[in-house]
C-alpha cells in the first residue's frame, strides 16, 4: 500500500514538474516563437468561439426546421400556414416563406383578390406566364441567402486547420535556427545538452499549432456535413414546393 501511495506521489510530482518545464519552455521562447504562439492561442480561442456558437445556430437551425416540415405535413392551407411561421425561423421555413410571398406577390400585381392559400384548390395560384420561374428564382435566392448564414464563420476554421500547422512549424523552424546560430558562436564542441533546451523550446510551437488546428478540422468536417444535410432538406422542400405551383399554374 505504501509502494502504491509512494508511486502515485512521484507520478503527480512528474506531471508537475512536466507542466513546469513546458511553461518554462514557453516563457524562455525568442520573441519570433511568442509572437508565433500568441497568433496559434488568439487562433484557437476564436476557433473554440466559432465551434460552440455555431454547434448551437445549427442544432436551432435542425430543430425548427423539424418543427416547420410537421406544421407543413399536418396543415391543408398555404395561407394558414404562412401566418403561423411568421415569427418561426429556420431556414425551410424561411425558403418557404420567400415562395409564398412570391405568389401573394404575383397575385396581387395580377389584380386578383382571391387569398392563395389551399393546397387543394385550383385557384391557388395566379395563371400568370412565368409564375413558376419567378417562385423558383425566389426560392433559390432565399437558400443561397439561408445556406451562406449557416456556412458563416467556417472559413475561419478551415483556414486555422490548414494554417496553424504550418505557422506552428515556422515557430520551430525559427527556434531552431536561432539555437544552431547560438552554438555557432559559442566555445568547445556542442553537446545533447546545450542544443536539446533550444529545440525542445522550438518543438512548442509545432506542438500548440496542431493543438489549434486538430479540432478545428474535426468541426469543420462536422459542421461542413451538417450544412450540406440543411442544404439537401431544403432542396427537397424547394422541389415539392415547385411541384405544386406548377401543377396548379396548369390547372387555372
Amino acid at each position: 500500500m505504501t509502494n502504491w501511495i509512494y508511486f502515485l506521489l512521484e507520478t503527480q510530482a512528474a506531471a508537475a514538474d512536466g507542466q513546469i518545464r513546458v511553461m518554462n519552455l514557453v516563457t524562455d521562447a525568442g520573441p519570433v516563437v511568442k509572437a508565433v504562439l500568441l497568433l496559434l492561442l488568439l487562433m484557437s480561442v476564436v476557433s473554440w468561439t466559432i465551434i460552440f456558437s455555431k454547434a448551437f445556430s445549427l442544432r436551432s437551425a435542425t430543430k425548427k426546421s423539424e418543427k416547420f416540415l410537421d406544421l407543413y405535413n399536418s396543415s391543408g392551407n398555404f395561407g394558414n400556414l404562412y401566418n403561423s411561421t411568421k415569427h418561426m425561423g429556420g431556414p425551410i421555413a424561411e425558403v418557404f416563406r420567400a415562395g409564398y410571398s412570391e405568389i401573394l406577390r404575383l397575385k396581387r400585381s395580377s389584380g386578383g383578390s382571391q387569398n392563395p392559400g389551399s393546397k387543394t384548390n385550383p385557384e391557388v395560384i395566379a395563371n400568370e406566364m412565368g409564375v413558376v420561374e419567378l417562385v423558383d428564382r425566389a426560392l433559390n435566392r432565399t437558400m443561397a441567402s439561408e445556406t451562406a448564414k449557416l456556412e458563416s464563420s467556417l472559413i475561419f476554421l478551415a483556414t486555422t486547420g490548414s494554417a496553424a500547422p504550418f505557422i506552428g512549424l515556422f515557430g520551430t523552424v525559427w527556434g531552431i535556427m536561432t539555437s544552431f546560430i547560438g552554438l555557432a558562436g559559442s566555445e568547445g564542441v556542442p553537446t545533447l545538452q546545450a542544443v536539446a533546451p533550444g529545440i525542445a523550446e522550438a518543438l512548442v510551437a509545432t506542438a500548440i499549432g496542431l493543438a489549434a488546428a486538430i479540432p478545428a478540422v474535426i468541426a469543420y468536417n462536422f459542421f461542413v456535413s451538417k450544412v450540406k444535410r440543411i442544404d439537401v432538406e431544403m432542396e427537397n422542400f424547394s422541389s415539392e414546393f415547385l411541384n405544386i405551383v406548377d401543377r396548379y399554374v396548369k390547372k387555372v
